[in-house]
C-alpha cells in the first residue's frame, strides 16, 4: 500500500543545515516534492512536502523526522477558508494552479478542496475580503 500526503515540517534551528530530505530518500525509499520552503541558517525552518512511498516506509520516515525533533502536521490543517468572510466573488478561482478552488455549477458558489491545495498562497493575495487564510 502506498501513502501520499502533504505535510508541513517545522525544523528547529539546530537542524536547518542537516540533510533531512536526503535521508528520507536514501534510508526510507520515499519520494518527495517540495511545495514550499523557508529555511534560514540558525533560525527555525519550514518546509511543505508532498511525501509518498510504501506505507511502512512512510511511517518509518515520519518516525525518523519526529525522533530528530521535527514537528510534523498535515497541510490540510493549515489552509482554510473563512466561510463568514467569503463572498463567493470568484477572484481566487483563476489564480489557483491546482483547481483546489472552483465554481460549483448551478449555485455559482466557490468550492474549496483543501486536499488539492499546495499552499502557494496566490488565493490569499487576491481575495478581496481576505477569506482565504494560510497558517503554518
Amino acid at each position: 500500500m502506498v501513502s501520499k500526503k502533504k505535510i508541513v515540517l517545522h525544523f528547529p534551528p539546530r537542524l536547518v543545515d542537516q540533510p533531512i530530505v536526503y535521508k528520507l530518500v536514501k534510508d526510507f525509499d520515499l519520494q518527495f516534492n517540495i511545495l514550499k520552503a523557508s529555511i534560514t541558517p540558525e533560525e527555525e525552518g519550514l518546509m511543505v512536502l508532498e511525501l509518498s512511498g510504501k506505507k511502512e516506509n512512510y511511517d518509518s520516515g515520519v518516525q525518523y523526522l519526529e525522533s530528530c525533533g521535527i514537528k510534523i502536521q498535515p497541510l490540510s490543517r493549515d489552509v482554510v477558508r473563512n466561510e463568514e468572510k467569503c463572498t463567493h466573488c470568484g477572484a481566487c478561482v483563476p489564480v489557483c494552479p491546482t483547481g483546489a478552488l472552483f465554481v460549483e455549477e448551478g449555485s455559482r458558489k466557490i468550492i474549496f478542496k483543501n486536499d488539492k491545495c499546495i499552499a502557494c498562497e496566490l488565493c490569499v493575495k487576491v481575495c478581496p475580503p481576505r477569506a482565504m487564510e494560510v497558517h503554518f
